[in-house]
């Protein structure tokens, strides 16, 4: 029985289908996330160490010129999110884009859309982990104590507060949150002090002259910057936690239109502002890959201590971002095992309302990475970063996918869309698709790191084939069984 059977049934049975879950893999979530919560989970997903460590090696890459490209990706980022709060508008659901992956496109858009997922931030996880246990390194008492018992600790107090309760999850992410804006305000305020006085940085008088006088906004022309938007794309990942976390707030009509808007100034004052900064206080030159922006500013001005605090900051954008994962994947895995697609036991609850099943999954892969952090210290971090991105582009592109689906339905009146819409629909999905997929292809261009990655889309294609056949009688059983319910 094919599931759009299932949803002809269930719109025609509009009263019924109200009165249960639209998503079977819905039932038994608490409401206890509060509108601070989600506003807080979805700056802390617009800013992580893509920002606070990440910007410096691109800043020495592509130049001023960054900027742009963090602005140009924050946009599409914006209508990506601007669907998914549509959608979930339209259906709040814990299992977010998989679940209207399943409406829309059927169970095979589902199983791509939630393994893909799954696959983004397990890795992510990992990458996590060993950034956790880099930056622990960075003191010197923890200095001989091994990379891999580090990360095995990290991931054992995250996989602890989310085991506990939802309402701990969100506390923990706005607590993260808080510290993460906190460190960017006083360092923007710091950063429009120095730019006002002329304060030498470094030996440099900042203003304007400090690009025009080192090869200008695009210093090494703009192949360098084509190349940064993989990683800036990456940077911009968890925003689509607003959809995950919806399915657990009492007043989702309330508190996501105002979360979803709100993305759009923080992305321009956060990101574009502080590159902005950074570019306008010191040439693109003088930055690293191995150390935060941040860092560089303030170490040049004299401020003792400034990478003890930050590398205090990044730590906990790393902890914020495998507590998000580890929180994401066990509701997207939930929904996914109640249709048939991932495991059985990752649908199970605990008595305090978690998904624990799903979340020991993604922390079993994690573990992983720390027997990578074991093997391969140096090389850990670089290795699962590049896969994610491969996770994180195929999720937007999904998700835009299913609100196309979604508008050519409303128009054929078989739903209705919020009066909360992303503009410009279909111009605006078809051409944010276009844009992920031309990020993507121009990941060749890198043969280090980029093509290596591509290369990988083949293995994960057959994989994905291999566990669609292995998994589809338990789909089709789990379709009968729920059209069955629907119908009695």
């Amino acid at each position: 029985m094919s599931k759009d059977a299932v949803n002809t049934v269930a719109v025609a049975s509009h009263q019924d289908a109200a009165a249960m879950p639209a998503d079977a893999g819905d039932a038994g979530y608490s409401k206890d996330l509060k509108a601070r919560h989600v506003n807080m989970i979805a700056i802390g997903g617009a800013i992580g160490t893509g920002l606070f460590l990440g910007a410096g090696g691109r800043l020495h890459n592509a130049g001023p010129a960054l900027a742009i490209a963090y602005l140009i990706c924050g946009v599409f980022a914006f209508f990506v999110v601007r669907a998914l709060g549509e959608l979930v508008l339209y259906r709040p659901s814990s299992g977010s884009f998989v679940s209207y992956a399943r409406e829309f496109l059927g169970e095979k858009g589902a199983y791509v859309a939630g393994w893909m997922y799954f696959l983004n931030w397990s890795t992510t996880g990992i990458a996590d982990i060993t950034a956790i246990a880099l930056y622990t390194h960075y003191w010197s008492f923890f200095t001989s104590i091994p990379q891999w018992v580090l990360a095995l600790a990290a991931l054992a107090v995250v996989l602890s507060v989310n085991l506990i309760s939802v309402k701990i999850f969100g506390e923990m992410e706005f607590w993260f949150a808080i510290i993460k804006v906190a460190t960017l305000v006083a360092f923007m305020f710091i950063g429009i002090f120095l730019l006002a006085t002329q304060h030498e940085v470094g030996g440099h008088k900042p203003g304007l002259n400090v690009i025009t006088d080192h090869g200008g906004v695009l210093p090494h022309g703009v192949l360098p910057v084509v190349l940064v938007m993989q990683g800036v794309i990456f940077a911009y990942a968890a925003l689509e936690l607003v959809g995950v976390a919806a399915g657990e707030t009492a007043e989702p009509e309330k508190v996501v239109p105002r979360a979803v808007n709100s993305i759009m100034w923080r992305v321009g004052l956060f990101y574009v502002g502080s590159v902005v900064l950074l570019a306008l206080l010191l040439p693109g030159s003088v930055y690293s890959g191995d150390e935060s922006p941040f860092v560089t500013v303030l170490s040049k001005i004299g401020v003792h201590g400034a990478g003890d605090v930050m590398n205090l900051v990044v730590l906990t954008a790393a902890m914020s971002s495998l507590n998000s994962g580890l929180y994401s994947t066990g509701r997207i895995l939930r929904s996914m095992a109640v249709a048939g697609s991932a495991p059985k036991f990752t649908a199970r609850m605990n008595r305090n309302q978690v998904p624990y099943g799903g979340i020991l999954l993604t922390c079993a892969v994690c573990v992983l990475g720390v027997v990578l952090n074991y093997l391969m210290p140096d090389q850990a971090f670089e290795i699962v970063l590049n896969v994610a991105s491969l996770g994180i582009i195929s999720t937007w592109v999904i998700i835009m996918v299913c609100h196309l689906v979604f508008v050519r339905r409303a128009k054929a009146g078989l739903v209705t869309r919020p009066s909360f819409r992303l503009p410009g629909s279909p111009v605006t999905e078809i051409v944010t698709i276009a844009f992920l997929l031309a990020v993507l292809g121009l990941m060749w261009n890198d043969p280090d790191v980029g093509r290596k990655t591509l290369m990988l889309v083949p293995v994960i294609g057959v994989l994905l084939v291999g566990g669609w056949f292995a998994l589809r009688r338990g789909i089709a059983d789990a379709t009968d069984q729920e059209l069955s319910e629907l119908t009695k």
